[in-house]
């Protein structure tokens, strides 16, 4: 059933806290395109059967000096870990993977591998004549990093994968079956699932779900930049044409702080990190990468199978630590989200109602952990009325879970609750409570130009970042905070306070205080 909106539309933020204008060691949770200790590659959509059909390039860029080892994991749609390989990386070194040729043939990177010799990562020549940055013979320090291991078991890399490993993963990434579990993903033609690339210190075969993987693998050294692209894609259950191809920045997540050998046990100000749900409970903030925001604001345009349509790419931080019991695992294919409404271009607001109770509520709607959308399929609110664009509202906060932490504030600096009780200064105060979970949102548009089949794809706008609290629900909410970006009600021109008679409707003014 669809019904107009007629509830004021309500989202909690709170106040920034006081250390988000540190401006060392990149000390934020704003997500940027910056060089990153984690890249996400948020979706990638294979089509196994047909060489022209859909595949998922991706590229790893290397922007520092020093040898870089990446250590990629390809996980399904229901956030299962699947397979793991390392890419060595040369100082200023480029990678590229198709991962078709992963998928069917088994290549990653290269047929010889990646690794520390002349044969397997070359190396390049001089960068002018300035020896304090590079080597005249190498273009770099050769295949060094001080925070490498002392053994790096890197000679080794496969150049190409045993043919039944591969044969395992594409089952798993096509209908969930893997030998230890039969959950581990959903039931589609296609392969599905996310990547994640981290800079480590050796090269390993550890998942991100073992906890020994933080303290005895990663690293911390913001370093590495990535893009993909989607060839052949195509608006999502359609049967419309294949496009020629969209292509974006993957996800940059930093380290913050930057730095430090594998096993560093260095305090992270941020309130929760990127791997929360596997980091080890002892030391929670383990990874230092930044956490992804809940809310987003996501731009659509669907004029007909002819015309303009829309896909959302999503990215969701699912339920448990990827690790024991198999069946905890399905719940990441129906992940709850918390609200979605849809805007068309007079502002008319839409929701669906699929259980009226009393009061009526939205949803529920649900998704796997990571997938791609049609706007105007019925995973959203359908619109009525003329318009053929607008944009929507999305609250993807999945409700928690009890393998997540919270966040702590111990004296205006928001901490994780498991940081040794030695960083909390005497006397102060703990106040805890729940935080949001993780979310990324990507559009692609697509459309025809005269003989023209095009795609493009650009992330969705975030309303908040990682460190922004849970946001109530619009309908039946009466904090009296209506939807926006983080920090509420606007700030007040100077020596003005406006109100409504009931609620301030600014805070504050825009005058710095005196030093």
């Amino acid at each position: 059933m669809k019904r107009r909106l007629t509830v004021a539309l309500f989202t909690f933020f709170f106040a920034i806290p006081l250390w988000s204008g540190v401006r060392d060691n990149d000390n934020s949770c704003d997500i940027i395109v910056a060089p990153a200790a984690t890249l996400l590659l948020p979706y990638f959509e294979i089509d196994l059967d047909n060489a022209a059909g859909q595949t998922t390039l991706f590229t790893i860029t290397n922007v520092s000096r020093y040898s870089q080892i990446a250590h990629v994991t390809l996980w399904t749609d229901f956030a299962v870990p699947a397979l793991n390989f390392n890419i060595f990386l040369t100082g200023y070194d480029v990678q590229a993977i198709n991962l078709r040729d992963v998928l069917t043939s088994g290549i990653v990177g290269s047929q010889t591998g990646t690794g520390p010799t002349t044969v397997k990562s070359p190396l390049g020549g001089a960068l002018g004549s300035d020896q304090s940055l590079t080597s005249p013979a190498t273009g770099g320090p050769g295949y060094t990093n001080p925070n490498f291991k002392a053994s790096i078991n890197c000679d080794g890399n496969p150049g190409v994968l045993p043919p039944g490993l591969t044969a395992l993963l594409r089952k798993e990434l096509t209908i969930g079956t893997s030998p230890s579990c039969q959950s581990a993903g959903g039931v589609h033609r296609n392969a599905i699932g996310y990547a994640t690339i981290d800079v480590v210190g050796a090269c390993t075969d550890r998942f991100p779900s073992d906890p020994l993987y933080y303290t005895t693998d990663l690293l911390f050294d913001n370093v590495l930049i990535g893009d993909y692209q989607q060839v052949g894609t195509q608006p999502s259950g359609s049967v419309t044409a294949s496009f020629d191809a969209g292509a974006n920045p993957m996800v940059h997540l930093r380290a913050v702080p930057e730095g430090g050998g594998a096993g560093s046990n260095v305090p992270a100000v941020l309130p929760y990190t990127f791997y929360d749900r596997y980091t080890p409970q002892s030391n929670r903030p383990a990874d230092r990468r930044q956490p992804l925001p809940s809310t987003f604001a996501a731009r659509f345009i669907q004029g007909g199978p002819a015309r303009f349509a829309t896909n959302f790419i999503i990215w969701r931080e699912g339920f448990g630590t990827g690790t024991g019991a198999c069946g905890t695992l399905v719940a990441n294919g129906s992940i709850p989200i918390a609200e979605i409404v849809r805007f068309d271009e007079r502002e008319n607001p839409f929701v669906s109602l699929r259980d009226c109770g009393d009061p009526c509520a939205p949803g529920p709607y649900t998704s796997q952990a990571t997938s791609s959308t049609q706007t105007v399929s019925s995973s959203y609110p359908i619109m009525s009325g003329s318009d053929v664009g607008g944009w929507m509202y999305l609250n993807l906060n999945n409700g928690g879970s009890t393998s997540y932490s919270v966040t702590t504030d111990i004296t205006g600096l928001p901490q994780s609750t498991n940081l040794p009780g030695a960083l909390a200064p005497a006397g102060a105060t703990t106040t805890k409570g729940p935080r949001a979970s993780q979310n990324w949102v990507t559009i692609t548009m697509f459309g025809n130009l005269g003989p023209n089949s095009l795609a493009g794809a650009f992330d969705a706008a975030s309303l908040g970042n990682g460190c922004s609290p849970a946001a109530f629900a619009a309908l039946g909410n009466t904090a009296n905070v209506p939807i926006g970006p983080a920090g509420g009600v606007f700030v007040c021109p100077p020596g003005t306070t406006l109100t409504n008679g009931t609620t301030t409707l600014c805070t504050g003014t825009n005058i710095n205080p005196k030093p």
